[in-house]
């Protein structure tokens, strides 16, 4: 069955059906990770977007139940080169076209990614359609117009409470859309872990009296989220602090900075990121379309710790006054490299945990 992609400045691109069927709109995305597709299927921050995979072969290991970031995939749609047919992998359970089916994910294979990642990169991230049915260009430019990607991560947290028992630090995580790969790297310290709705107030976050606070990944605009800034401007100076991705956003928009929209992201797992204070470079997982703006700073009492190699933005602050310190990208991998899990100790540490378990 024929598909095709139709962007919002008109450009089409054709493929084959792959998954679901059906019209899907959405943002579309490119990501360099040349593995790791069932954790960006999963990954809660690309949910309003259509993924497009650089690398050319997707799905030769199939999927199976350790890789998922949550419960479900959140992306709109997704886009190959080339669908492995027939994957092997020991723990392979289906093949992606059948993952996708079963979770009702609409993709295209057969599609020039590479004409359509430098389009992008050129051109910058724009909204699009896919369909598998007899939609127009027209009908397919229509729906990309209409695309709103408002109110994100209100779609991705989650809806209650829930605990992840251990005996070390009190962690209290505000859920913007958080991996499961995070959770885990806390319990693999024996965190007690509270994890929290995204519009929890912050007179709930602070009557459990939680040693630290961490603020997830998660999908859109940061200044969409404006109760997680509330919420985290009155928590400022109350305990530790750690944020990642768009929690690392959410800090600094609490603090007084701004953030702005990057021209196509960064999405992928080989960013290389440089230590300001070591001078060490780590390659790092990331997904995000925003960054802090750098002019923003003054006044914030924020100390950029980090900065991306290639672009030169901003990927870490601190305050040490206030015990608070966040990364733009990913520590935990999922996919990707895996240089950073030390931040997690580091947390740990900044609630006063110097023995905290290994992970």
């Amino acid at each position: 069955m024929q598909g095709m992609i139709v962007l919002e400045d008109g450009m089409v691109f054709k493929g084959e059906a792959l998954g679901a069927h059906g019209t899907v709109s959405g943002e579309v995305v490119f990501t360099t990770s040349m593995t790791g597709y069932q954790e960006v299927l999963t990954d809660p921050s690309y949910c309003g977007q259509i993924v497009t995979m650089t690398y050319p072969l997707i799905g030769n290991y199939g999927s199976n139940l350790s890789c998922s970031q949550s419960v479900s995939p959140w992306v709109k749609g997704f886009i190959v080169h080339e669908a492995c047919d027939f994957p092997s992998h020991g723990r392979s359970l289906s093949t992606i076209s059948d993952y996708l089916a079963e979770n009702n994910v609409v993709g295209l294979t057969g599609v020039s990614t590479r004409a359509l990642t430098r389009h992008l990169r050129d051109r910058g991230t724009m909204r699009g359609a896919i369909t598998t049915d007899l939609a127009t260009d027209h009908e397919l430019l229509t729906a990309a117009l209409g695309v709103n990607m408002d109110g994100l991560v209100r779609q991705v947290t989650t809806p209650r409470p829930y605990r992840i028992f251990g005996n070390g630090p009190k962690v209290a995580v505000l859920d913007f859309g958080v991996k499961t790969g995070i959770l885990k790297e806390l319990a693999a310290l024996d965190m007690d872990i509270a994890v929290l709705p995204a519009t929890c107030p912050a007179d709930v976050v602070l009557d459990m009296e939680p040693d630290g606070v961490l603020l997830s990944n998660g999908p859109g605009d940061p200044t969409d989220a404006t109760y997680a800034i509330e919420t985290v401007r009155r928590l400022l100076g109350q305990m530790p602090i750690f944020g990642i991705c768009l929690g690392h956003q959410v800090l600094a928009l609490a603090l007084g900075a701004k953030t702005y929209k990057l021209k196509y992201g960064h999405r992928g797992g080989n960013h290389p990121v440089k230590d300001l204070q070591t001078g060490r470079t780590y390659i790092t997982s990331q997904n995000h379309g925003y960054a802090i703006d750098w002019d923003s700073l003054g006044g914030t009492g924020l100390t950029v710790t980090h900065t991306n190699q290639n672009d030169g933005t901003i990927e870490g602050v601190r305050n040490d006054s206030l015990r608070v310190f966040s990364v733009q990208y990913h520590p935990e991998g999922c996919p990707g490299p895996e240089d950073s899990r030390g931040l997690f100790q580091r947390f740990a540490q900044t609630m006063g945990f110097q023995h905290a378990k290994t992970a």
